[in-house]
């Protein structure tokens, strides 16, 4: 996979059934343009479509995250920008299969509706977390307000947004923001080795599970039928007894 330094870019590879998508604009921390922003839910619709998925990463290019929109964008006209990047955020937490933020340095305004949108985060030492519309006058969609009260919570989610403030792991680990803080250096490892465990499981648990804890009510009969017409339970029942690997085929 080629880098382009100088343009900013959403990078994408797939290997061992994780697929990660590299926000890559190192000039400006990872800001997401225009053109990112709009790229993100067919690229997501891509890889979802991918039989050979069955987890995606998000990370940032280098030492930082995503710092946030690119500010130039923020000065086009009308609101096309807050809606493309919902519209990213919406596909983003759409994605049928567990999805999980990788996180080093600067996680903020984009970055971190971006980041919430994920099924989990996972966070380097030194990592900063804010949501800064406050800072510049702009009114946080109702979506991502109200997922980021559903992750940590009315007081929290309140004291990001009237504050603007930037906060530490240790205390985006006690909010929920974030799942698990690593130490300098091991985040890449940790991530590797808990992505392999996730492609290793259930595809049916995983959306099942995906579904109901966004608060589905409506599907509780379909995911009845669909593990009725698999094969994964016999199958997760013989490998624990016969003290095997399991072998899934649950949408393979």
């Amino acid at each position: 996979m080629e880098r382009t330094e100088q343009q900013p870019q959403l990078e994408h590879s797939v290997t061992d059934g994780v697929a990660t998508v590299v926000i890559s604009n190192p000039a400006k921390r990872n800001a997401m343009t225009t053109a990112m922003w709009r790229a993100l839910p067919g690229l997501l619709a891509e890889l979802a479509a991918d039989r050979a998925v069955r987890v995606l990463v998000l990370t940032g290019a280098g030492t930082t995250f995503c710092a946030g929109a690119d500010i130039a964008s923020l000065r086009e006209p009308g609101d096309e920008q807050q809606a493309l990047a919902v519209r990213a955020e919406e596909a983003l937490a759409a994605f049928p299969k567990p999805s999980l933020a990788a996180v080093r340095g600067y996680c903020v305004g984009g970055g971190s509706q971006l980041a919430a949108a994920c099924d989990l985060r996972f966070a380097e030492e030194g990592a900063l977390f804010g949501v800064t519309p406050a800072k510049l006058g702009i009114v946080y969609p109702a979506s991502s307000t109200r997922r980021l009260v559903s992750l940590v919570g009315p007081s929290a989610a309140k004291y990001l947004l009237f504050s603007g403030e930037l906060i530490d792991t240790d205390r985006a680990l006690r909010t929920g923001l974030v799942d698990e803080v690593l130490p300098a250096g091991q985040l890449g490892k940790r991530v590797a080795e808990f992505t392999r465990i996730l492609a290793s499981r259930s595809q049916l648990t995983q959306a099942a599970a995906k579904e109901f804890a966004a608060g589905r009510t409506d599907r509780d009969g379909h995911w009845a039928d669909q593990a009725r017409g698999s094969d994964d339970t016999a199958e997760g029942i013989a490998a624990f007894l016969e003290r095997r690997s399991p072998r899934f085929t649950y949408g393979v």
